[in-house]
């Protein structure tokens, strides 16, 4: 929760978010450090800039 505020995130909507992704097995253990806070927020910043393009 405070890495998530560190990175100026929400904590409720990148908690639930990962909780989602794990629970749902979307998420595979080679690929757990996309769900960290930096790398979350990275993932949604490109996501968003390439709905914007």
């Amino acid at each position: 929760m405070n890495t998530a505020k560190l990175h100026e995130l929400d904590p409720q909507v990148c908690l639930t978010d990962v909780l989602e992704r794990v629970a749902s097995e979307g998420t595979k253990n080679h690929q757990l450090h996309e769900l960290l806070a930096w790398n979350w927020k990275a993932a949604r910043q490109r996501a968003a800039q390439q709905a914007a393009a």
